[in-house]
């Protein structure tokens, strides 16, 4: 028998078992969190004698594989350098598969080629063949590494010449966190993050530069390199992502140094360019990532408010970036404007939406508020942390943000396992939950009476 049509039958029998191609995806990140969880648990991952615990292990190799970066520990003091590229290797596998899994349903959901794993399965289908799946899975690699190799090229070169870095040390330093800043995770080598780094421009606009870029999606980013020349050509979904991630950023930037222009804690010590580059920073990064090179501890409570609105939003669909998504806020944001209207129809630019993706939109916005809010409450009642604090947490784990207000250690350990579930669930869950409610497309044979009821 031929080796691989006996391998085929038997990956097939295996698929067979599920009864959607996004449990798989599901099942797949779990078991990474899990193999990560066990390495993280080994004695040569942690720099003291002693083991890290179960609960430490498990929500750092969740927040690695979600790609959030949060940390209940000090990443440099508390793993070793095992323990570091455990973390690295984590996040690179979280990161490619999420940007990998994301596209193909993209693909899958616009060609609505809704039959039972035959994308996952990677058996042909009408639209979609062997060969197309791995050419996808290709660029899409190679996108990252190259990204992420151009970012490591420029930040080891700025630590050799400009902090002094040895050249390992330099490679090293830039590697960790190119990845980090290309993935979207927040983990850094340093116990005050990029805070040192903060008027340093080659150092927060390379890490910018990467998250924005990062952070538009694989289909975005590579339907603007084949239609550069044309903008006019480019679909919806790139528009709005284009348009919604300039307004945010922009947003983001201004109020930022609005509410924190005189904080002595924060921008108040810095001169006017270094403000602006260390508010443009912070609003990059709180759109997903997780960097900060201001304290977020000691910022306003109106700060966190935009942080919390702009966490929750996130960035590209089918990339590495957290949050609801720029597309499905943009979706509300023309529904809501489209009934203010008066209008039947809901249009974007020369495209109708379809009424199934506006409702998919709302079902993924009310259903992720639930979710934090549910998640909010329970953290209230087993902490004696105060509302803003706790929200801050809640949506930045779920939006897989990788930001804190400083809080995370002093939580318990059940607090702890919430938070675990808010970056899975968040993560996994609403590319998943998302991808299924596209694909679920059952028509009705009838149709019940009409009747209005009061709104409001």
């Amino acid at each position: 028998m031929n080796p691989l049509t006996g391998r085929t039958r038997w990956t097939t029998a295996i698929l067979s078992r599920f009864h959607h191609p996004t449990q798989i995806v599901v099942v797949a990140f779990a078991l990474a969190v899990a193999l990560g969880t066990i390495l993280l648990l080994q004695p040569v991952a942690t720099e003291g004698p002693e083991t890290a615990t179960f609960t430490d292990a498990l929500f750092t190799a969740t927040s690695a594989v979600t790609v959030t970066g949060l940390a209940t520990v000090d990443t440099s003091a508390h793993w070793s350098t095992f323990g570091e590229v455990t973390i690295a290797v984590l996040v690179q596998i979280g990161g490619l598969g999420i940007m990998t899994v994301a596209t193909l349903l993209a693909i899958l959901v616009g060609g609505k080629m809704g039959l039972r794993f035959r994308l996952l399965a990677q058996a042909e289908t009408s639209m979609l063949s062997l060969a197309d799946v791995r050419n996808i899975a290709r660029k899409v690699v190679v996108f990252s590494l190259v990204g992420e190799a151009i970012v490591a090229a420029v930040l080891a070169g700025r630590f050799m010449i400009g902090y002094g870095y040895s050249f390992g040390d330099a490679v090293y330093y830039g590697v960790f966190h190119s990845i980090m800043a290309f993935n979207h995770a927040g983990f850094a080598l340093w116990p005050d993050s990029l805070m040192q780094f903060v008027s340093d421009p080659w150092i927060n606009l390379s890490i910018a530069g990467a998250v924005i870029f990062s952070g538009l999606g694989f289909p975005v980013v590579f339907e603007q390199v084949r239609n550069w020349r044309h903008p006019s050509r480019w679909s919806i979904m790139t528009k709005l992502t284009m348009w919604m991630s300039l307004i945010l950023l922009v947003l983001g930037t201004l109020l930022i140094l609005l509410t924190e222009w005189r904080n002595p804690a924060t921008l108040g010590p810095l001169d006017d360019g270094q403000k602006l580059l260390a508010a443009f920073f912070a609003s990059v990064n709180t759109r997903s990532c997780g960097f900060n090179a201001i304290d977020i501890a000691q910022m306003h409570e109106s700060s966190w408010l935009v942080s919390d609105l702009l966490m929750f939003i996130g960035g590209g669909s089918a990339s590495t970036a957290g949050g609801i998504k720029v597309t499905t806020f943009g979706i509300l944001l023309f529904v809501i404007l489209a009934e203010l209207r008066g209008e039947s129809r809901v249009n974007i630019g020369n495209r109708r939406i379809p009424e199934t993706v506006q409702r998919q939109a709302l079902t993924v916005g009310l259903l992720s508020v639930a979710l934090i809010a549910v998640s909010t409450y329970v953290l209230l009642v087993m902490t004696e942390f105060t509302l803003d604090k706790i929200l801050f947490e809640a949506i930045s784990a779920f939006s897989t943000t990788g930001l804190s207000t400083g809080i995370l250690n002093q939580m318990p350990p059940a607090g702890h396992v919430v938070l675990v579930v808010l970056m899975f669930v968040g993560r996994i869950g609403l590319l998943t939950f998302g991808s299924a409610l596209a694909l679920k497309d059952r028509g009705l044979r009838y149709e019940l009476p009409e009747e209005r009821i009061i709104v409001g």
